[in-house]
Formats: C-alpha cells, structure tokens, sequence
C-alpha cells in the first residue's frame, strides 16, 4: 500500500496530461496484492493467493519508472509485460495455484519466455530505453511482431488446455470454470490486441486504450476470488486445527466430515467406512458407495489404524491436488473415524437384525397361512361331510408334523429342553450327507441367548455348505473353554465364499454377545467358518 501510494504520488507530481490514468497503475496492482492477501487467508494451502500477490508485484514494478531515473525505468521496461504470465499460471493452476500437467508446466513456462526474453529487443532498441543499445527501430519493430506472434500461441495453448479442463470438470465447477476461463482470455488478449489496434479503433487516442487495459486487467483478481468462492472451493484451515477438533468437547464440536471438509476446503469430501460383512466401503448410513475413479476428478485414499484400514477418505482431485495432505488428516482423525466406523457398524448391524427378524416373522405368517391353515381348513370341511376317518386323523397328524417342523424352525425343541450338544446331533441325524462332529466341554448347559447363537450360527453355515459348496466332507466342531464357546465349520468344496446376507446374520448374532466370526474361502480350498462367543457365567 505504501509503494503504491508513493508511486501515484510521484506519479501526479510530475503532471502531465494523462498523469491521473497512469496514476491508476498502481492502483490496480494494489487490487492485486489485497485480493491475493485475501485468498491466501482463505486458502492457507493453496498458491492461488501468492500468485495474486506476486501479479500485484509485477503491476507495481512498471510504475517505479515514475522516479524518472535510469534504473527504475529500465526495471520497469523489463518486466512490464510479466503480469499477464502471471494470469496464464493463474488460469491454468486455478484453484490450488499448483500445475499439474507436463502440458501446463510448458504453456506457462512459454508465457514467460514471452514476457521476459522476447522483450529484449524492445528495450535495447528502443530509442527512449535507458539500456538502449543500438537505435534500431526496425529490429525493435521486429522483436515486437514476433513476441505478438509468440503470445497468440500461448494465448491459444492455454485456451485449449482450459477447453479439456473444463470438459472433464464437474456440472457444479463447470459453472464457474467457464466464466472464469473466458474472461482470463479476454484480459491476455485486450492489452496485445488493443496496443495493435490502438491507431484503427482508438483513431490513435491512448486514453481509451489505456482505460480498457486497466479495466480489464484489474478485474482479474476480483474475478478469481470470487470464483473461488462460489464453485465450492472453500476456506481452507490449517491441518494443525485438526488437533485442536479433536481435543475439543465431543458434544459442542462439529462431526468428522466437517471439520475434515473445512480443513481441507473442499465441501464434496466424503468419510467412508470399511465394516464386516461389506466388500464395498460405506457412508455414515451403513450404505455401499461406489467411488469414482481419479480420472473422473475424485481421488480416495486410505485411512488406516495400527496398520488395519478402516475407513478412507473421498475428495475431489481438482481441489485438493496433494493426496499426502489427505493421508495426514487421515492419520490425525483415524482414531476418531474409527470410532464413528464402530457406531456405522452398530447401526448397520441393528438394522441387519431388524431386518432379519422381520423376514422371519413373515416366513412364519406364510408357512402358517399357506400350510397349516390350509390343511386345517381342509380337515374342517372334511369333517362336516363326516368323511373317512382314518383320512381325517392322517390329515390331523401330518398337520402336526408340520407344526412341529414349524416350531423346530424358530426354535428347536432339542434345543430348549436337552440343550445345544443334543440340537446339533438331531441336526447332524437330519443331513442329507453323513458329517464328522466334534463336541467338548458342554456337559453342562450355557446360558440361553449363547446356545441359540451358536445353533443358528452352526445351522447356517453347515446350509451354506450344502447349497452352495458341493462338499464331499463335511466337519463341524464345538468346543467350550473356561469362558468361551469355539464353533468351527470346515468343508472341502468349492470355496470362494463371499460376504452375502447369510454371513452378515452370522455375524450380527456373534457379535451380539461380543464374539467374533471369521470366514476363510480360498477358491478350490474349500471353506472354514470359526466362531469364538463369550460364555462366561
């Protein structure tokens, strides 16, 4: 500010007929340097703000020449034109202010060259520059046309590389892509454009020239700051507020995705969860989620514990272009998205149960109504025609074969009344295979909700076995410790078992009482089940 007043200071001290228009140079590279204070505030992480504030430098520079002596008015014929390098950095590193392709890295470098090597000739034969060396108006002329010819291939370049940006950018970014892109066009091409055409269109009059550069290359950095505070490219904090989340007060702070989203500024990051029984990841509901691939502009990566996953975080490539970053805010919150994973596990596992119980509730409404009811109404009507009876009472016993069959299916008699050991033998007596069982430590009974597990757990994967494996043996083994129930199956079929409702139920029941269930299946090895309950009295 101070530099910028000093200059238009000097700048109205010397006079001259348009002092008040080049006092306005300063001005707009002051505007440069604010909006770029106030996006880095906003965006500590990213370079957006610096680009800005260095643009304003190079605004400022130029007018140095207001001191009228030697040395400024040969650094501001150097660097006069390098601001509009800066705009094609800027456009092309929107809005993390880093550039990300070899593409990129070329068109901006050439920007330079442009601004910086082919200006040579214009003040080293320029008859009014301090650093002339030779009053060649032709070579000057020359060295001109060729930096003009130069800058319309990067203005081109980087036109075709904001087009592909833009096509790959989301509908939301997209939006703010667009204008941005072509109003950053727009201001490269007014200063070359409007100086060659100065005699043509302006009739030869710099005051309009000069007001629609100033106008439209000051408008530059308000235009980025605004777009990079529409298109969801949000203020961003330091990593280290992460600590401060999470030794705040659980109930008062903000919820994971949150803080993880204003730390890292990007409103789209999604906290993802990896729980039993799912392949997939999943959201805070407990539901699949796909991720899109980086090529779409969104990039995952991992979130681990004591070297065990659980969890990733998924965010948008465009804005958040470091992914150590991401794996640093990872490694922060992980104890924290742990936690929240247990309470998605929980949830989804409720959810699971209710569901199931639900279904077994209708199973039973059906076999009732579709079967026994129907048999019974059968024996009534059979009845009041006073027909055979022994037809009746074999209608009556097979109605109670059915009930009983019906009964055994929600809970077993065996079980109540003899306990587990003796559910599982009738069960084993019941098989259409013959199976090898192993039974130890279960002379005496467990607690209720521990049998029942156990028995439906034994129940379903010796059924997964029949269905699905094809196994010619098949071993089932229980055996009970001080404290804890151990339940295996092992079978030698196909294998390959994957995570279906079948295994989440197993799952849900084990874990219900505090236990843990795992499945091995290697294809062609065969499947193993093993389940560990607590059973402590």
């Amino acid at each position: 500010m101070c530099v910028a007043g000093t200059e238009v200071a000097l700048i109205l001290h010397r006079g001259g007929p348009y002092a008040w228009l080049t006092a306005c140079f300063p001005v707009v590279g002051l505007v440069y340097v604010m909006t770029g204070l106030v996006a880095w505030a906003r965006r500590p992480g990213s370079r957006l703000g610096l680009l800005l504030v260095v643009a304003g430098g190079f605004a400022l520079l130029p007018e140095v020449a207001a001191v009228d002596a030697p040395v400024p008015v040969a650094v501001g014929m150097i660097v006069g034109t390098v601001i509009l390098a800066v705009i094609v950095q800027l456009l092309l590193s929107f809005p993390t202010g880093r550039l990300h392709t070899t593409a990129e890295r070329v068109v901006v470098l050439a920007g330079y060259f442009v601004c910086l090597p082919l200006q040579v000739p214009r003040y080293l034969f320029a008859a009014d520059s301090p650093l002339n060396v030779a009053n060649r108006p032709d070579l000057d002329a020359a060295g001109l046309h060729v930096q003009r010819i130069a800058g319309a291939i990067v203005v081109l370049a980087t036109a075709a590389l904001l087009i592909e940006r833009m096509r790959r950018a989301r509908p939301e970014q997209r939006r703010v892509l667009v204008p941005l892109s072509v109003y950053g066009i727009f201001a490269l091409l007014v200063v070359p454009v409007s100086s060659a055409l100065e005699h043509s269109v302006f009739d030869g009059d710099p005051v309009q020239r000069t007001i629609l550069q100033l106008v439209s290359l000051g408008l530059v950095p308000l235009v980025f700051v605004v777009a990079a505070s529409r298109g969801g490219f949000d203020r961003t904090s330091d990593l280290a507020e992460l600590g401060v989340w999470l030794g705040s007060d659980e109930g008062g702070r903000p919820e994971l995705r949150t803080a993880l989203a204003t730390t890292l500024g990007d409103p789209s990051v999604q906290v993802l969860f990896r729980v039993q029984g799912e392949e997939a990841l999943v959201d805070d509901r407990g539901i699949p989620v796909v991720v899109a691939a980086r090529a779409n502009g969104r990039g995952t990566v991992d979130v681990e514990l004591g070297g065990r996953a659980v969890g990733a975080i998924a965010y948008d490539a465009m804005l958040v272009d470091r992914p150590e970053e991401i794996r640093e805010a990872g490694r922060i919150v992980a104890i924290a998205l742990d936690r929240q994973r247990l309470t998605v596990e929980l949830r989804a596992s409720r959810a699971r149960i209710a569901a199931t119980a639900d279904g077994e509730r209708r199973r039973i409404a059906r076999d009732l109504h579709d079967g026994l009811q129907a048999r019974l109404v059968l024996l009534a009507v059979q009845a009041a025609g006073r027909g055979d009876q022994a037809t009746l009472r074999a209608g009556i016993q097979s109605a109670i074969e059915e009930l009983r069959e019906l009964v055994n299916g929600v809970m077993p008699a065996q079980l109540t009344e003899r306990g587990l050991a003796a559910a599982i033998e009738d069960l084993r007596d019941r098989l259409p295979m013959p199976i090898e069982l192993h039974v130890a430590g279960l002379e005496q009974r467990l607690r209720l909700d521990v049998e029942s597990a156990a028995y439906f757990v034994l129940s379903e994967a010796i059924s997964n076995a029949l269905k699905h494996a094809g196994p010619a043996a098949l071993t089932v083994s229980l055996e009970r410790t001080r404290d804890q129930l151990v339940l295996a199956v092992a079978d030698d079929g196909a294998g390959g078992a994957r995570a279906g409702g079948g295994i989440r139920g197993m799952v849900d029941r084990v874990e219900a009482l505090g236990g843990e269930l795992h499945v091995d299946s290697v294809p062609g090895s065969g499947t193993r089940v093993r389940a560990v309950i607590p059973c402590a009295s």
